[in-house]
């Protein structure tokens, strides 16, 4: 009887040579198409995965190893893998607005312009167009900031907890920040507030309780050493009931008495009232200047819905101080944030047409008859293609805003409700990911819901050719091949049905 290590080197023996792999006609025409060193790397990665296998004991006979077919398809999708977009369209059905797993805000029309003016030739990001010397490339958005939040002068970084960070290093280094302990938020990543007060150099100094914090708190905290009060709008929960916190206005007045500054982080960055389109109130980063805040932080990318980016607001001296900090450059943005920032807070220009011009804004206020119609629209759809295999329902549901912001109020929408006939919801949601595009949903007591409300109207179609691709004898196996089969594996799942067809 052959021991372990003669049937291993007899399995190693019969696998493909480099040179025979790229000899194959499949293989030769891969090279035409994408650079060759890059086709030749993953022939060698595809035999270095079966002879890992060997090693493993998942190949134990030689019935037992790929054929040519099977590892050419493994170097095409290894190729397509790598070579192909990683930052892929995708459809979001999911229901949240925001979502940080798919980019968070689509950009406006007006943005995706700026963009593109900005980026397909030379721009000029940081010259002077009358003397030709190097200018500020903050100035391409000081003005549309002005206008719209009444602040002095403006700053934009790559994220709000740079802009934190740089705000209390420069204001707060090796001095005292004031802060409520009802406002040490976490945000995603288990990032916490008292991480970026430490990590900025400042000394944080704790008042009040989770649930209530005094003027008093303040006043009794302050010391010779103390520098800013900080205040951090909890963007991302609410307390309800017995709760109370001090406002900008009321810390204005400590704050002249004691030489302070005001350090205002606002979050999520609603530039307008939402309650004119039936949402819930949320802090305005218009009122933070007006009651008297030195300085503003917000995000880009949640509720003024532009690229990802930090922006900071406030007295001109207050602006001039940070761009001097050594920690601008490490936080400073390029070309294309800031012409997409642009494009983005011109819309703000006109709030009445945001729910015409703004994504983000049209799935916020678009009214609950036309979420309706296109979730029927999408039902539709689904039915054609998916004929029995599938039963579709339009339900109610609800909507996130996502990413922190307008927590724990959901917006009415309605739904596609799925339940296949041989798949649970966890291989259908799947199929419905390894799509191309992808189309992102979520599942609520077994059944897959694709949210109306997050769907745009030239995307309902897709959805169809999307179910086309993935579901009963309209399965096709070009677009599929066993990428799909090969994901499905790498997560665990198992089941007797067939992946991803339903029939």
């Amino acid at each position: 009887m052959k021991d372990e290590s003669t049937v291993n080197r007899e399995l190693f023996a019969r696998i493909p040579a480099v040179d025979q792999l790229l000899q194959l006609p499949a293989v030769k025409q891969l090279c035409t198409v994408n650079p060759e060193q890059y086709v030749t790397n993953c022939v060698r990665r595809s035999i270095e995965e079966v002879r890992q296998a060997i090693k493993d004991g998942a190949v134990a006979q030689a019935t037992d190893l790929p054929g040519e077919d099977e590892l050419v398809e493994r170097i095409e999708n290894l190729v397509s893998e790598g070579l192909g977009h990683k930052l892929m369209r995708a459809v979001n059905g999911a229901g949240v607005i925001l979502h940080t797993g798919l980019g968070r805000a689509p950009l406006a029309p007006s943005a995706q312009a700026a963009l593109q003016e900005a980026t397909a030739r030379y721009c000029i990001l940081a010259t002077e167009r009358g003397s030709g010397k190097r200018g500020d490339r903050n100035r391409h958005t000081a003005e549309m900031l002005r206008e719209i939040t009444g602040a002095e002068d403006s700053l934009i970084v790559n994220n709000n907890s740079a802009a934190v960070i740089l705000a209390l290093n420069t204001f707060g280094l090796g001095r005292e920040s004031i802060v409520s302990r009802g406002e040490l938020v976490e945000i995603g990543g288990a990032f916490r507030v008292p991480d970026v007060m430490q990590r900025s150099g400042t000394i944080m100094v704790e008042v009040g309780t989770t649930n209530k914090t005094h003027l008093r708190d303040y006043q009794a905290a302050v010391t010779e050493n103390s520098a800013v009060l900080l205040k951090v709008h909890t963007s991302n929960y609410r307390i309800e009931g017995f709760h109370q916190e001090v406002s900008i206005r009321e810390l204005r007045q400590l704050a002249d008495e004691k030489g302070l500054t005001i350090i205002h982080d606002i979050g999520s960055g609603a530039m307008i009232d939402l309650t004119r389109w039936g949402l819930n109130y949320e802090p305005t980063v218009p009122e933070a200047i007006r009651d008297g805040a030195d300085v503003v932080s917000f995000s880009g990318d949640k509720l003024l819905g532009g690229p990802q980016c930090g922006v900071i607001i406030g007295r001109r001296e207050m602006i001039d101080r940070m761009k001097r900090n050594p920690l601008m450059r490490a936080f400073r943005c390029d070309k294309l944030i800031n012409s997409a920032l642009d494009g983005t807070l011109k819309l703000f220009l006109d709030p009445d047409r945001l729910p015409e011009t703004h994504p983000i804004y049209r799935m916020m206020t678009e009214p609950f008859e036309t979420v309706n119609r296109r979730a029927r629209r999408i039902a539709r759809r689904i039915r054609e293609v998916s004929g029995d295999q599938i039963e579709v329902r339009v339900e109610d549901g609800v909507t996130e805003m996502g990413s922190g912001a307008l927590p724990a109020r959901p917006i009415v929408s309605r739904v596609v409700s799925l339940k296949a006939r041989k798949l649970s919801a966890e291989r259908l949601a799947l199929s419905l990911r390894l799509s191309d595009p992808p189309l992102f949903t979520r599942i609520e007591e077994d059944r897959v819901i694709i949210d109306a409300r997050t769907i745009a109207d030239d995307e309902v179609r897709l959805i169809g050719g999307i179910f086309a691709g993935c579901t009963g004898d309209r399965f096709d196996p070009k677009k599929w091949s066993n990428r799909a089969m090969s994901a499905a594996l790498k997560l665990d799942i198992r089941g007797d049905d067939k992946l991803p067809a339903l029939g």
